[in-house]
Order: structure tokens, then C-alpha cells, then sequence
């Protein structure tokens, strides 16, 4: 089943997508509620609720990102991305990547839907895309086992890491993780695709999806989702340490091998494609889920903040 979020008629509203069409789901439906239940009665219970309401054609509404996550958490799973990465830092990979799967926390609230315009951030010179898939959760765990993480993911969705490469290799110099270079825009959709619809692609532990990559309708990377580091499972387990996840929250699987330009720029030695600038489409596919197509438009000139005050006082020392 594929859950949508989408504006209709003036109100934000949830639909089962059913080819070029959307079946209207009533106002208040609850869509972690739906995605975590089993999919019979899954089936049953959207069968009831759509008796008596409204369609709508797909590419008659404005779809937005399938949800607000509760948080975000993105990993970093793909090892030939990972490779073109620190190619470009002019180094390997270290090897705590082969121990653990990291994440950053990214901006759950500026997350845009599969078709809406991406602002350049202010002060960005190069600004890049990254080729995701996500998983939603919908049930509460803490320490969790591969086993018990399985049942924790309600869905899937694409997600594409908008990415302010200068920016964020500024801050990166002050040993933090990513602020600025990734708060601006996140892309989810074009809807959630729930999990019992991707059984028939697991090998194993993995996904084996394919997932393709376009700037301005001129293909530029493809993987498989099947080649990550660590599974979903695995990454909910590292998630949950000593802590808890909750419905709603979000991890992504990383970019996937030859899903970003920093990579491509890694591997060749030069700015090959060049940077994002306004006009550019970059459209993403990942197999039995979807489509989507950002288009990068100018954004606002950044706000000046004057350099760091030098302390009044200094503080004694022994």
C-alpha cells in the first residue's frame, strides 16, 4: 500500500494511491496508526474509511512530504560513497566506518514534498543532492534487537539529502557534525510505501531495490539498495542504544554509490558535474516506490553575523 500527504481543496490530507489516482482518506485518519498495523487489517480498515470519500488524480494535487518526522536520524551505510567522499578529502576511509554505523540528526521540520522547489541556502556555492531511502517508524523501542527493530518499520519512503558542500565543509573544521550545510531542505516522498509491500525485494536482510539518479534529465549515478553496510534492522539497532525511538521518527539508509556529486568530484579530481545552480532538475527513482523531481531555484542572500567577540575577562587559571 502507498500512503500519501497531499494538499486538497485548501486541507492537508492523506490518500492511498491507486495508479494515477488517489483515494481520499477521511480528515483526522491517523497514518502512523495505519502503518502500524498488520496488513490485513490494514486493508480492512482503508477499505471503510474510503467508502463514502472523494478522489483525486495524482498530478492534480500539491504532494507533500508523506510526514514531519518525529526525528531524524541519517546514517552514512554505502561504502563507494563513502570511498568518493574521502577520496575528495584527499584520504581513505577510517576505519571506525566498518565499526559503526554514524548518523547525523537533521532538521525533521524542513523536510519539502516530491515536486516543490528547492531555495539555495543563503551564502551556498555548492549545493549538491544526495540519493536516500528512508525508513519510518511507528512503534516506540529502546536497545533494541534486529528482530524486534523489524517490527518497529511501518514503511519507506525516498529521501533526497539536499546538501550545502561549502558550508558544510566550513563548519567541519570545528570537528561538529553538519549544521548549516544540511538545515535547509530535505526531500521525502512522493509517499510512504508500506513495508509488507517490499517483502518480495528482501534478500536476506536487505532490500535489493534499484535506485537511479538524474540532473536535468541526464542519468549521473545508480545502485541497489541492496548494497548497504548494515541493514535497516541493524541501523535501529545502533539507533535505539541506550535510548528510545519513537512512531514517527525517521532514519535514513545514507547515499547510495555514485548518489551525490561530492563523490563524483572525489573519483575525477574536479567539479564534474558542477555545483547545483538555479534551473536545475534533479529527479530521483527508487524501485516499487516512486519518483521525485526537485527543481533548484535561487534562495535569499544570508544575514551578516559579525566574527566572535574576544572575551572581557580572561578566566584565571592554577
Amino acid at each position: 500500500m502507498r500512503i500519501a500527504r497531499f494538499e486538497h481543496h485548501g486541507s492537508e490530507r492523506l490518500g492511498i494511491v491507486d495508479g494515477e489516482a488517489l483515494r481520499v482518506l477521511p480528515r483526522g485518519t491517523d497514518l502512523l496508526g495505519l502503518l502500524a498495523l498488520d496488513p490485513e487489517h490494514r486493508e480492512r480498515q482503508v477499505r471503510e474509511l474510503v467508502a463514502a470519500e472523494e478522489r483525486a488524480l495524482v498530478a492534480d494535487v500539491h504532494l507533500l512530504a508523506p510526514l514531519v518526522p518525529r526525528s531524524f536520524r541519517d546514517f552514512i551505510t554505502f561504502e563507494e560513497h563513502a570511498e568518493g567522499v574521502w577520496m575528495r578529502r584527499g584520504s581513505r576511509v577510517p576505519d571506525a566506518w566498518y565499526e559503526i554505523p554514524t548518523f547525523y540528526f537533521t532538521n525533521p521540520i524542513a523536510v519539502i514534498g516530491a515536486r516543490d522547489d528547492v531555495r539555495i541556502p543563503p551564502g551556498c556555492k555548492m549545493l549538491d543532492f544526495e540519493l536516500e531511502v528512508a525508513a519510518v517508524i511507528v512503534r516506540e523501542g529502546e536497545n533494541l534487537t534486529a528482530e524486534r527493530a523489524r517490527d518497529c518499520i511501518g514503511g519507506y519512503t525516498i529521501f533526497n539529502d539536499w546538501s550545502a558542500r561549502d558550508l558544510q565543509g566550513h563548519e567541519r573544521q570545528l570537528g561538529l557534525g553538519p549544521a548549516k550545510g544540511k538545515d535547509f531542505a530535505g526531500t521525502l516522498g512522493p509517499w510512504i510505501v508500506t513495508a509488507d509491500e517490499l517483502e518480495p525485494h528482501r534478500r536476506e536482510d536487505r532490500l535489493e531495490l534499484e535506485l537511479q539518479v538524474w540532473l536535468n534529465r541526464v542519468e549521473v549515478g545508480d545502485d541497489t539498495l541492496a548494497n548497504m553496510g548494515w541493514s535497516f534492522e541493524e541501523l535501529l539497532v545502533y539507533a535505539s542504544r541506550g535510548t528510545r525511538v519513537v512512531a514517527g521518527d525517521v532514519i535514513g539508509s545514507g547515499t547510495c554509490g555514485s548518489g551525490c556529486l561530492a563523490e563524483l568530484w572525489g573519483r575525477r579530481g574536479r567539479l564534474e558535474p558542477p555545483p547545483l545552480a538555479p534551473g536545475d532538475v534533479v529527479t530521483m527513482t527508487v524501485q516499487s516506490i516512486g519518483t521525485i523531481e526537485n527543481r533548484v531555484v535561487a534562495g535569499p542572500e544570508p544575514v551578516p553575523v559579525p566574527r566572535a567577540r574576544p572575551p572581557r575577562r580572561r578566566a584565571r587559571t592554577a
